[in-house]
């Protein structure tokens, strides 16, 4: 398959104020990309480029659950670049605090199905003719959350295996057409959405520290997973799962998962922080 050279492409990103958007959204640029960058927050976004061409740089506040406002985001693009190479459809969002399915707030379980889930679909549901037309690439953000237990974060879990699916079916779609599709795949990154996870919330640190041995509950930099992405962009990859030491486990999930999901009916401390966590709701 052709190389997917990045010099010089039309580079649209969701969610790139902060974390992987920004760190991804900054390698591409030094790689010679133009960008479209898009967040809820146009102060964050003016913020976090304000040092980089206005030529080479579209800005535009977008939420991405509003499909009218994303198609319009793209006509911006294709308007001032000419057309459109790649989409990374990455904005997400996590629950403010971890909860079971039992006390979770309805209306946020139902914002972060919005945002991680419909946000994406309208970010490549928007973008596509281009990309096709382009013979482009697309890359959906997803998370190691679509192949390991999402406990006390269900929405976001759930989300993330939807967005798996939804790049593999893709992908194949695609084939044939010269445009192709890719799913990211990042462990724990140092973002506002694992804070929560490592000190931000007691119990949740607690839970992670217990179910996650060794490498598997170390946090990397957004720039690790950013390196990962060019890298992978680059060879129009199918997945693109950093760091390297989870592909195993989603090489293997089908009998982790089996295992897993049984040592966790067995775990009773484990099951003590669950109990812990319910009743501080």
């Amino acid at each position: 398959m052709k190389k997917f050279d990045l010099n010089g492409k039309v580079v649209l990103i969701t969610g790139a104020a902060g974390g992987i958007g920004q760190a991804v959204a900054n390698r591409l640029y030094a790689c010679g990309a133009n960008l479209v960058l898009t967040d809820v927050s146009a102060d964050g976004l003016n913020r976090t480029f304000a040092a980089l061409s206005k030529e080479r740089v579209l800005l535009a506040p977008l939420d991405v659950t509003d499909m009218a406002a994303t198609k319009d985001v793209v006509d911006q693009a294709v308007k001032q670049f000419g057309h459109l190479d790649m989409v990374m459809a990455n904005a997400g969002i996590g629950a403010k605090v971890p909860s079971t399915m039992l006390t979770i707030d309805e209306d946020e379980f139902t914002k972060v199905i919005n945002v991680d889930l419909f946000g994406v679909w309208n970010t490549v549901k928007a973008s596509l003719p281009h990309i096709i037309n382009t013979k482009g690439h697309v890359l959906i953000t997803s998370s190691i959350y679509a192949f390991i237990n999402g406990v006390a974060n269900a929405p976001y879990a759930m989300s993330k295996a939807a967005v798996e699916q939804m790049g593999r079916a893709l992908r194949a779609e695609l084939s044939g057409t010269g445009a192709t599709a890719g799913v990211l795949y990042p462990g724990w990154v140092d973002t506002n959405i694992a804070k929560v996870a490592f000190g931000g919330h007691d119990i949740a640190t607690k839970l992670v520290q217990h179910a996650m041995p060794g490498p598997f509950g170390r946090r990397v930099k957004p720039d690790e997973i950013a390196l990962a992405v060019v890298a992978g962009v680059e060879r129009r990859a199918s997945q693109i799962i950093a760091p390297r030491y989870w592909i195993p486990m989603s090489w293997f999930r089908g009998i982790i998962n089996i295992i897993s999901d049984a040592m966790l009916d067995k775990d009773t401390k484990f099951q003590k922080l669950i109990r812990e966590l319910e009743q501080k709701q």
